[in-house]
């Protein structure tokens, strides 16, 4: 309970403290022109108010990642949390903040073109291509799952979900963002807000009468949990596990959605860097309920190994913890995740793919363009067996966040400014990613290779780009 308590105090003390660094040495400007007072088009740049894009924004990122991935992280142990509440406060949080400030000092562009601009045409190229891999594959996959959720919690058909579920993504990815996000998202926001606090008071509360049983972060927590521990080694495989609620590059796809509808900078921090820290908050209740409901990590385990799921647990905990109401409640909350997150994957493949080919926007005929042929490839994925393509997915967007990381380091390299908050993370991320790359087992995504070539590769490939880095003479032109 008192780890617990501790993560979510420094994660709410990381947002109010070391979230004003990080908004002061990227130097947001409350009088700096943002992109929707010049460029509003009434469909995706449209003014909203603040608290409404916060939701959104937390809405978009947050999917089944900070619960599912919470859960099956937990596995590795108290490690955890660790990670959670350390990534989340120095990486996630600054990944999210400055790449969604880089988009809306540039006229809110997708992630690739921030990228094309700062470490030029070929890295854009192949982040356009990654960018939309992960889009599609983010999207289909949220449409399959909230179908299946649906189809467990009521005695419709799971096809008969997939087809309304399809129709909302279409009509949310065509009109205006105010239109149907901007009003639904609200309500959505309210169910799954009530699920993090309910699961984590239950808990707290059955903690506290002695029911359930919290594991703690001691000293002897350094050192993997995992019922399969040679092919699921702890690092890296824990960092590609947990990616929402510590750091995500699926994030800084999300983040030109709400950039093209800021009125003022100094909404950045809040909406970017704040949301991070809530969806921080969601994957500790998650991987908290996880240990907890079992009494331990190796209880977890044992229950893994006898097939219990992520979608299992959350379906137990929210039954066992809350009662009929509450779970109900609670599991809409588990379906509002991966439905507000499809849906805005597919609104940022659709502006990505308009961005790269320089196509409007306001124009229905032009929505339409793009977005029928994207629908079109969704749903024969959807037809296939997607468990293989979602291995990769996990690196892919780990790769992103990287490329991300290092993007932001160039920079405030380019701007003059010190680049080691940015830098330093990006090493990180960068020794996770190729280690993985290099150790996880084939149906992870990996080559399943000896560890020390996996760690080796890592760490020449960060040190490689950290010498990129500090070697690369451009500077940003002066600003008017």
């Amino acid at each position: 309970m008192i780890t617990f308590i501790v993560s979510v105090v420094l994660l709410i003390l990381g947002f109010i403290f070391y979230g004003k660094v990080v908004e002061r040495h990227f130097g947001a400007d409350p009088k700096r022109e943002t992109p929707v007072k010049r460029l509003a088009d009434g469909v995706d740049y449209k003014e909203l108010k603040p608290w409404k894009i916060f939701i959104i924004q937390f809405l978009n990122i947050a999917g089944l990642g900070p619960i599912f991935g919470a859960i099956l992280g937990a596995a590795y142990g108290p490690m955890a949390y660790l990670w959670i509440v350390a990534g989340c406060i120095f990486m996630g949080s600054v990944h999210d903040y400055c790449s969604g400030m880089l988009s809306l000092r540039n006229d809110g562009i997708s992630l690739p073109n921030v990228v094309g601009k700062y470490l030029g045409k070929t890295v854009k190229v192949i982040m356009t291509i990654l960018t939309a891999f992960l889009l599609l594959a983010v999207g289909t996959s949220f449409v399959k799952g909230p179908a299946d959720l649906l189809h467990a919690l009521t005695s419709w058909n799971s096809s008969i979900w997939l087809y309304i579920i399809f129709a909302y993504y279409i009509i949310a990815t065509l009109l205006p963002i105010d239109k149907i996000i901007g009003n639904i998202y609200p309500i959505f926001g309210v169910i799954l807000i009530f699920m993090v606090l309910s699961v984590g008071t239950a808990m707290l509360v059955k903690a506290g009468q002695g029911s359930v049983h919290m594991t703690e972060f001691t000293a002897g927590a350094f050192h993997n949990y995992h019922a399969s521990p040679s092919s699921n080694v702890l690092f890296p495989m824990l960092f590609i596990v947990i990616s929402c609620g510590a750091i995500s590059g699926f994030h800084a796809t999300q983040s030109p959605l709400m950039a093209r509808c800021m009125g003022s900078e100094k909404y950045g921090r809040p909406i970017f860097y704040g949301a991070m820290i809530l969806e921080g908050i969601v994957a500790m209740v998650w991987a908290s309920a996880a240990m907890a409901y079992y009494g331990s990590p190796e209880g977890l385990n044992v229950a893994a190994c006898k097939g219990v799921t992520p979608a299992i647990l959350v379906n137990l905990i929210c039954n066992t913890w809350l009662g009929k109401f509450g779970a109900v409640l609670s599991i809409l909350g588990v379906v509002v995740c991966p439905i507000t997150s499809g849906d805005t994957a597919f609104r940022s493949l659709r502006l990505v793919i308009s961005d790269v080919f320089k196509v409007k926007q306001k124009p229905i005929i032009n929505r339409l363009i793009i977005a029928v042929p994207i629908f079109v490839l969704a749903y024969m994925i959807c037809e296939l067996d997607f468990s293989t393509i979602w291995n990769y997915v996990g690196i892919m967007n780990q790769m992103l966040a990287m490329v991300t990381l290092w993007t932001i380091s160039s920079f405030f390299r380019q701007s003059g400014k010190s680049h080691w908050m940015s830098s330093i993370p990006a090493m990180f991320l960068t020794v996770v990613c190729i280690s993985y790359i290099f150790i996880a087992p084939y149906k992870a995504g990996g080559l399943s290779l000896n560890p020390v070539i996996g760690y080796s590769v890592g760490c020449a490939a960060a040190i490689a780009f950290m010498v990129l880095l500090l070697t690369d003479k451009r500077k940003l032109a002066p600003e008017n």
